[in-house]
């Protein structure tokens, strides 16, 4: 790719044709800028574009298939894969391509898939899970992805409805918010190309934690659970899907938690291999009253009801556990019984971490170890307080 500043001075006249409505004039200037730049992806792409929006389809197929093969020269994968399932959904898709692709970007006979501690020594992991799996689950993949474009205002996803996929912002912005107190509109981050969101539906059922909203126009790629389950002839892919899910849940408990943010990188690497992620329906006991403690839960998504039977028989409702919320502390800070019984409010995904591994981690912290201590002191004068109600 040459990108000189004739080819440059042709694209943003195209472009400004293409935000006029011109759309055979700003075809005819991507393609001009094309013959000076034959190599560029983008102008590959936009040729594609509007070439489709001219409805002249075979040749958009074939456009985004060429643009299918720059993006790959140009190292891009997300970018390469969507114009490949844009031009598969043209009827355009040579097989030809797509094996490129996995050949490029997939990993090669034998390798491994990247580690965990890979990831925190600083080496590149690819992109999830499309780099992830061989050659052959790559192109199986590929074929299972969807491409989903969007305008500024509009939502990929609510909060509060069903989820069934994960996406990959391929280009564009989107913000990602969530309701708070008064129901109020609270942007928590923001997310701009190569970044995924919504991995939790991919692996469980249950309500979208937070709304994402395009800031500018955007190209997703869609990861649907339903496709992802027909992909049976390689299972790599559903352990892939597993991997990225827990990898994600531990790395943002560890970079976000209180508790867990001032560790060491050595330390939290050794604790995210040790914790063990676990998917609990409603209504399950986690923790019984008066039981020996045998593990540290952290609360990632749903919600728990403690509760104490006390001494006549009754039974009192302590505060809810929400997400972010740790319990079992107590009993293995002390090494004493279950203060309180903990059931499962709604359907819950928790890490727990082994009496052992939370004994020889974490207490060997003096300053974790205090802040520990000062939440479970909090929790016995809530059960105190319990008591005698």
């Amino acid at each position: 790719m040459v990108d000189t500043p004739h080819a440059r001075s042709l694209k943003a006249q195209a472009a400004a044709l293409a935000a006029q409505g011109q759309l055979e004039a700003a075809l005819a200037g991507y393609e001009d800028a094309l013959r000076a730049d034959p190599g560029d992806p983008e102008g590959h792409q936009r040729v594609a574009e509007l070439l489709e929006w001219l409805e002249r389809t075979p040749e958009a197929a074939r456009a985004y298939d060429d643009a299918a093969l720059a993006w790959t020269r140009a190292g891009d994968l997300l970018r390469a894969v969507a114009a490949t399932v844009l031009s598969r959904g043209l009827r355009g898709a040579r097989p030809q391509t797509v094996r490129t692709l996995a050949e490029r970007f997939a990993l090669a006979p034998g390798a491994p898939a990247p580690s965990l501690a890979l990831v925190a020594e600083g080496a590149d992991p690819g992109v999830p899970i499309l780099s992830w799996v061989g050659r052959e689950a790559f192109v199986a993949l590929v074929e299972a992805l969807e491409v989903r474009a969007f305008w500024p205002g509009q939502k990929v996803v609510e909060e509060g409805a069903a989820g069934d996929s994960m996406f990959a912002l391929v280009e564009g912005r989107a913000e990602v918010a969530r309701r708070v107190e008064g129901n109020a509109r609270q942007v928590v981050a923001t997310l701009g190309p190569g970044q995924f969101f919504g991995e939790v539906a991919l692996v469980s059922e249950g309500p979208r934690l937070a709304s994402v909203e395009v800031t500018e126009r955007s190209v997703l790629l869609e990861f649907k659970r339903e496709h992802l389950a027909r992909l049976t002839a390689h299972p790599e892919v559903d352990v892939t899907v597993q991997a990225f899910y827990r990898r994600r849940l531990v790395e943002n408990l560890l970079r976000t938690s209180p508790l867990f943010n001032k560790l060491s990188p050595e330390l939290k690497l050794t604790m995210s291999r040790e914790f063990d992620l676990r998917a609990i329906p409603a209504g399950q006991v986690l923790l019984t009253q008066g039981h020996p403690g045998d593990a540290f839960y952290l609360l990632l998504r749903g919600q728990c009801l403690p509760s104490l039977e006390q001494p006549s028989g009754r039974t009192v409702a302590l505060p809810e556990l929400r997400e972010g919320d740790v319990f079992g502390e107590i009993s293995l800070l002390l090494d004493k019984p279950v203060s309180a019984t903990v059931r499962t409010r709604t359907d819950c995904v928790v890490l727990r971490l082994e009496r052992a591994a939370f004994e020889r981690h974490l207490l060997s912290q003096p300053g974790l170890k205090g802040l520990l201590m000062r939440m479970g002191t909090e929790r016995l004068q809530q059960t105190a307080k319990a008591l005698f109600i």
